[in-house]
């Protein structure tokens, strides 16, 4: 464990946590620096997670507390009931239900309550991808919504043989307010979910819309949609922060955002729950100097797998952290684009043939200091105990073929992440080497883009200026078509053997996850899911 944390911190410098001034230690960081710093990973570019820009940038390490799960992840990979929020029951048949029952009491930061409207919104963005500029995998398993505007109970029908994983349906940072879009959006309250129903196949104003069997036009999406759609998708980046958007009912809220990127939560006073133990915390993003802000500010927990984590010196008798090397859940994973040089599932699967996943783990094993293992499976972590039985059928796609590769000979293949980035670097900078035998380039472009709307032929519109975009997927939330433990291993390898015939993405590693934390700061549960260590930064109490 100290080898990992040694590599960890080895690439740079050791210095004390104490300062005399900030001309020493950079620049003033301002105000802000007033209040409990937490450092996260990923840029801090939106709170709407199911957005491509989200997705991109794992917007759930912020908006986990501000838009709360149904069913919150956990450490131990529990499944937390929600009940601040809402109840869900599962109801059998050949096609599955899901019964929600919003609580009476659960309300937005403006005293609005939440009603099924939320909910309703957030399954149109996923079957309107397209138009939303959304990424919602699970919104393939509903067939139907029954929503009545305003309601507090509503019902959704999965597609037959689906909904074995309905717990992950409505994740962090996906239930945003659909009032206040729809006032922005200049749509009437009462008119927005008669407008969902019309824009999806099978609804006849009755609020019950069958939308998951027949293909949606994106074309016969109305005007007043469509600019539904763009609050949706654009209202809640923290750059042009709106605070009549951006209102909460978990138990913070986003109060403002800083000149250097930072947020600023505060306890949200309408939240249906247990108040927040700390009234004020500042998240920052992974481009703050950590030197000065420690020097600042009382950081009380950083994400340092990125970050600069130089500013704790473990040689101080009076270091007051404890760090965290952890393998983490999350799967590492080149998401590819469906056009361009990745127009074929076999185009895709030959770039698969030169990617060395072993010597990707490798670089991004020497570079965090964190010994990560190679992973060739989709709908499960390595970890979980029918992936022995899954890993017969993905395995076989580890490892390197040059014939297979050489469909591509003479071919660019254009990867971006969120950078900058060594240890990312380092992994594309793997896949450029052992490609090259085959006769194919690869280029890191993540100083031009790492988000998931411009992938070539993903999404209408983008640029194109990518055709794969490297990021951890959570493996439930990714590929929600199956359950671990509810459907057996067949069908888990029936759906591993799906994801490899279509070849929409392929597995590299298991992500590697840094964090330091304040010694004496209780409740803190390292998690390595989506949301990270933050997961319950609401019961953090700080010393």
């Amino acid at each position: 464990m100290r080898a990992a944390v040694a590599a960890v911190l080895a690439l740079a410098s050791a210095v004390s946590l104490t300062s005399c001034s900030t001309e020493e230690d950079g620049e003033d960081l301002g105000e802000n620096t007033g209040f409990p710093a937490y450092v996260v990973s990923s840029p801090l570019e939106t709170t709407n997670a199911a957005s491509l820009d989200g997705a991109s940038t794992n917007a759930e390490l912020i908006s986990g507390r501000v838009y709360p799960a149904v069913y919150t992840p956990g450490p131990n990979g529990q499944m937390i009931p929600n009940t601040d929020l809402a109840t869900a029951q599962l109801l059998p048949g050949a096609k599955r239900k899901v019964l929600y029952d919003i609580a009476p009491e659960a309300a937005f930061s403006d005293g609005h309550a939440v009603t099924c409207d939320d909910f309703y919104l957030a399954v149109a963005a996923g079957k309107l991808d397209g138009v939303f500029g959304a990424q919602l995998p699970w919104t393939d398993q509903v067939e139907s919504v029954q929503c009545r505007p305003g309601a507090k109970r509503f019902q959704l029908t999965l597609v037959e043989g689906a909904g074995s994983r309905w717990r992950q349906l409505f994740g962090p940072g996906e239930i945003l307010p659909a009032h206040a879009i729809a006032q922005r959006a200049g749509v009437g309250e009462e008119d927005l979910v008669p407008l969902l129903d019309a824009a999806l196949p099978g609804a006849g104003g009755s609020g019950a819309a069958a939308t998951g069997t027949t293909e949606i036009s994106d074309a016969a999406v109305p005007d007043a949609l469509r600019e539904v759609a763009r609050v949706w998708r654009d209202g809640f980046r923290l750059s042009e922060f709106d605070e009549g958007l951006q209102l909460a009912y978990g138990p913070y809220r986003v109060d403002s955002v800083g000149e250097h990127g930072e947020v600023r939560l505060v306890r949200n006073e309408h939240y249906n729950g247990a108040p927040a133990e700390e009234p004020t915390l500042v998240v920052w993003p992974p481009s703050v100097d950590t030197h000065a802000l420690a020097a600042q500010a009382h950081v009380v927990a950083a994400d340092i797998t990125r970050t600069d984590g130089s500013f704790i010196d473990r040689d101080n008798p009076g270091n007051r952290y404890e760090i965290h090397p952890e393998v983490g859940y999350l799967t590492e994973t080149l998401l590819l684009g469906e056009g361009g040089v990745f127009a074929t599932p076999e185009d895709r699967d030959a770039f698969n043939a030169c990617v060395d996943q072993k010597d990707v783990a490798a670089e991004s094993s020497r570079v965090s200091g964190v010994e990560v293992p190679a992973v060739a499976m989709h709908v499960l972590n390595p970890t979980d105990p029918d992936a022995v039985h899954v890993a017969d059928v993905s395995d076989v796609h580890l490892g390197t073929d040059e014939a297979l590769a050489g469909r591509l000979k003479g071919k660019t293949v254009r990867i971006g992440y969120m950078g900058p980035d060594p240890r990312k670097a380092a992994m594309v900078g793997s896949i450029r080497r052992s490609c090259e035998p085959a006769g194919v380039t690869v280029e890191d472009v993540s100083e031009t883009t790492g988000q998931l709307g411009d992938l070539v032929g993903v999404a209408p519109g983008g640029e194109d200026r990518v055709d794969a975009v490297l990021k951890a997927v959570d493996p439930a939330a990714e590929y929600s078509a199956v359950a671990p433990g509810q459907r057996g291993w067949r069908a888990l390898q029936a759906a591993e053997a799906g994801e490899w015939r279509r070849v929409r993405a392929i597995p590299l590693a298991s992500q590697p996850r840094v964090f330091a934390t304040d010694r004496e700061m209780g409740n803190v549960n390292v998690y390595t899911g989506l949301a990270g260590i933050g997961w319950n930064m609401d019961r953090w109490r700080i010393g």
